[in-house]
């Protein structure tokens, strides 16, 4: 195959991994609870289950709030695969060879980096103008709040911070894979290891930053 076939054909597959996400969208989207390793381990099969169709047929018979609680982390998974796929096509990133790493997914110009899609925190008191005005405060905030137990982790981190100007449903854009897309190309193909935000959390050396999506 051509250079050109393989991005042709990499663009149809996140068409498809958008395709299947934008179905999620007619659900609303609970939690419920907060995510445990223990509903974790209940909903392990939405790593083999690409599409949404058959995650419905297997969560069929699941109570309310587990059936809620696997949309919501198949949903969050496969768009989590189409973005590490879109950092993976630049020639500055190299994808992790160990996908069960948690605390790896790529390297930028041989930094490794976590990713993480974050909605635009509620408990986060200040404005989003503020956060990007002050995005070390953010980081701060989302390293010390967001992925407990075993997804905790204090390494480098990229946060893909996701704000819904219309309607507030900050959740809905992670399934806006192709403008996520022009976000995350025109984020690498200026990254600069000077641009990130360095930090001391509980004796650990940290790079992190903020990729801004806004619709």
């Amino acid at each position: 195959m051509t250079q050109k076939d393989i991005k042709i054909s990499a663009m149809k597959h996140l068409i498809q991994i958008e395709q299947e996400l934008k179905k999620r969208l007619d659900y609303p989207y609970r939690w419920g609870k907060r995510q445990t390793d223990d509903w974790d381990k209940k909903t392990n099969f939405i790593y083999r289950t690409p599409l949404f169709n058959d995650l419905l047929l297997r969560i069929d018979s699941f109570d309310p709030q587990l059936k809620d609680y696997a949309m919501n982390r198949w949903y969050n998974f496969w768009s989590a695969q189409a973005v590490e796929r879109i950092f993976a096509a630049h020639p500055n990133v190299t994808a992790h060879t160990n996908p069960y790493d948690k605390r790896v997914d790529f390297y930028i110009d041989h930094i490794p980096f976590d990713h993480k899609t974050s909605v635009f925190p509620k408990g986060f008191n200040r404005t989003f103008n503020e956060a990007v005005n002050d995005k070390r405060t953010l980081i701060e905030w989302l390293y010390r709040y967001q992925s407990q137990q075993g997804r905790k982790h204090l390494k480098n981190r990229l946060f893909i911070v996701l704000y819904d100007t219309k309607e507030g449903q900050h959740w809905r854009l992670k399934s806006h894979i192709r403008a996520l897309k022009k976000v995350i190309d025109a984020y690498v193909s200026s990254f600069s290891k000077e641009k990130l935000v360095p930090l001391h959390l509980e004796s650990e050396r940290i790079y992190s930053d903020c990729i801004w999506f806004m619709e």
